[in-house]
């Protein structure tokens, strides 16, 4: 191609598709990488005697590893570009799965599980990002192409969902017959890194984003607003969004065994699990208005509102339709909370400030999430049990709701 030829942006159903392929990225870093855990913490934790503290360890370790990630990924970007790292944090995502099924020791499945969480943020940020500069082309739909990167990870879980209690049925009787179950998560991030891998040649083949000329999935070119991320201009969203992430982890790490305390069967928790899964991928349609409108920190407070009240019912009754709608809530709205952060970052930044932004915003959330599962085990092992764990991670969810509410917008 002519160095000064341009290649025009794609089509808004060819930027469905390629939103929808690299959404399998939000489908490996967290959908299975992440929340397929909390589908094996009861058999593990039966078969290896772990308390809940030594369990929410697990998923500490993980977010421990996101966040040594999101720390690196900036400057591995800068090296290697969004793309490359995409297809490097999958592929590794999906090793460090596999490996995890060859180990009984808690040292090295903790290590296992920092491993994955550091692979997972190349992938979900790298992913992010690319999404961020696709849905810039189409900015009055930018929402829903945000909402299905991040929509995502619905996936992932829905996946895991059908996937681990047949493979733990007919490994029933094998010694450690969860380590089954990660090896088939682990085929499936697999295929899904092959698509992946389709998504990254074909930006890498349009080389033009936003109207800069390039021979790769490039950022745009500065313009007059050269503004940088800063900090201490999105303080109260980024002390909300940490909030964000202490309190919604505890539900998805523990939420399937306290059902299975109340008595739910296999069949029940398939259930809820796969129309929680559902309910993410509806979540793009539900929510891309919101997030295109908002400019502040409302969407983000108020997705923090539902989410708390999400939480909070399984705490307070084992009623099996309150349960469901519990699960459909959390389904479609968590995963929209983190859409909201990069609408957030969109809205007030230039285009060359994103990568900044965005990568700020994981970090609090891998923060967050690193005191999450253990503080919700540590409670659990004591009175009240995993209801009482869930009921902190609604206070944290409601909190972190009241700080992102007084984050306003940027002036320009």
């Amino acid at each position: 191609m002519p160095a000064d030829e341009t290649v025009p942006p794609p089509t808004f159903t060819r930027a469905l598709w390629l939103a929808l392929a690299l959404s399998l990225g939000a489908a490996i870093s967290l959908g299975i990488t992440r929340f397929a855990y909390g589908l094996l913490l009861t058999p593990m934790r039966a078969d290896l005697g772990w308390s809940y503290t030594l369990a929410g360890a697990m998923n500490t370790a993980n977010a421990l590893g996101y966040l040594l990630g999101a720390l690196v990924t900036p400057r591995l970007m800068r090296q290697l570009g969004p793309q490359r790292l995409l297809w490097t944090g999958a592929v590794l995502a999906s090793v460090f799965m596999l490996l995890s099924g060859f180990f009984t020791g808690a040292a090295p499945l903790l290590l296992q599980r920092l491993l994955a969480g550091m692979a997972s943020a190349f992938v979900f940020i790298a992913g992010g990002l690319l999404a961020a500069r696709l849905a810039s082309q189409w900015p009055g739909r930018s929402g829903l192409l945000l909402g299905l990167y991040y929509g995502g990870t619905g996936w992932g879980i829905v996946v895991s969902a059908l996937l681990v209690p047949p493979v733990l049925e007919a490994a029933h009787g094998v010694p450690h017959a969860w380590a089954w179950a990660w090896w088939a998560l682990a085929l499936a991030c697999v295929l899904a890194t092959l698509v992946l891998g389709w998504s990254v040649r074909e930006l890498n083949r349009m080389g033009h984003m936003a109207g800069a000329a390039s021979t790769t999935f490039a950022a745009p070119m500065p313009g007059p607003d050269t503004r940088p991320f800063r900090w201490r201009d999105f303080g109260f969203a980024l002390a909300g969004y940490g909030m964000f992430g202490v309190g919604y982890i505890g539900y998805m790490t523990f939420v399937l065994a306290l059902l299975r305390e109340q008595g739910a069967s296999g069949g029940a928790l398939t259930l809820f699990y796969t129309l929680l899964g559902l309910a993410v991928l509806a979540s793009s349609r539900i929510w891309a208005g919101l997030l295109e409108r908002s400019r502040g920190g409302g969407a983000l407070a108020f997705l923090n509102v539902l989410l708390g009240g999400a939480t909070l019912l399984p705490a307070l009754t084992s009623a099996w339709p309150v349960i469901l709608l519990s699960g459909l809530v959390f389904g479609g709205v968590f995963l929209s909370v983190v859409a909201a952060t990069t609408a957030l970052v969109r809205h007030n930044l230039p285009a060359a400030a994103w990568a900044s932004g965005i990568s700020a915003f994981t970090i609090v959330f891998a923060a967050g999430q690193i005191v999450g599962p253990t503080v919700v085990g540590w409670i659990a092992d004591g009175p009240g049990g995993l209801a009482r764990g869930l009921v902190f991670s609604t206070v944290a969810l409601w909190l972190g709701a009241g700080l992102a509410w007084r984050q306003k917008p940027l002036s320009t």
